[in-house]
């Protein structure tokens, strides 16, 4: 089964990371928030990926292909250019298509775009900035369970300030960023039918508006509820929060070593 993933945006809100790199490219602990996402995956065996670039693809086009070399011992021959790899570095088996959807695409124009890639069958798609532990064998087996054209992960968002409890003037309980006790919104990581993909007009689709819309209204949109950990990367506070989680060695999107 094929995992989609929109790496396209321009990131407006991490300009300071972005000017440069497309946003699935802003780093946590030294590897790019898109990596975090493919390990998610790769740890419950679901390993072909199909990417959807728009701005900067190259930069995402480029650490792809270059992934090997950069974690492996290389002997160079510099008169000829051959290179050699030693030992095995990643244990990643990934098969990974790149494509380029375009700049100004919106997230159901990309998706539109990769239908030659994803066949006629189910496939799963997430947006590419934003990390959680969510078990993607329970998503799969509640989507098919259902029997919708969609599943969409729905996630209770996280503050964006700390929460206090109180005592009188006292306060008893602090936590930094917690998750909401009320809401839903939509966490991405999505199961879907190949019938979305006609749902979607043209590069002008926003994913989110017309094609959920229609299903919700045909009762074709169900919600898998993920009560734990989830958190996007919208912001340089963000980015700091998770850096955070990931420096502490207790973030919980973290594959185990041994995988």
């Amino acid at each position: 089964m094929k995992v989609v993933i929109l790496a396209g945006g321009l990131g407006s809100r991490l300009s300071e990371e972005t000017d440069v790199k497309p946003k699935p490219m802003v780093e946590i602990g030294g590897k790019p928030i898109l990596w975090h996402i493919m390990q998610h995956y790769s740890q419950y065996g679901f390993n072909e990926f199909v990417l959807a670039l728009g701005y900067r693809g190259e930069v995402i086009k480029r650490y792809v292909m270059e992934y090997t070399k950069l974690i492996d011992n290389l002997t160079i021959k510099l008169r000829s250019g051959d290179v050699m790899r030693h030992g095995t570095g990643t244990k990643c088996d990934w098969t990974v298509d790149l494509v380029d959807t375009g700049q100004g695409t919106q997230t159901g124009g990309r998706l539109k775009k990769l239908a030659p890639y994803l066949g006629n069958s189910t496939f799963m798609m997430t947006y590419g900035d934003g990390v959680s532990d969510v078990n993607i064998k329970e998503l799969l087996a509640f989507h098919k369970k259902n029997g919708k054209i969609a599943t969409l992960t729905a996630v209770r968002p996280p503050a964006r300030f700390g929460n206090m409890h109180f005592e009188g003037d006292t306060i008893t309980k602090f936590t930094e960023k917690p998750q909401t006790e009320s809401g839903w919104i939509n966490g991405g990581f999505f199961v879907l039918e190949p019938k979305i993909l006609e749902m979607i007009p043209g590069d002008d689709t926003w994913f989110e508006r017309e094609p959920l819309e229609a299903c919700a209204e045909q009762r074709q949109l169900v919600a898998y509820k993920h009560e734990k950990f989830w958190q996007c990367m919208d912001t340089i506070r963000d980015r700091r929060f998770l850096e955070e989680l990931w420096a502490s060695g207790k973030a919980p999107w973290a594959v185990p070593a041994s995988m």
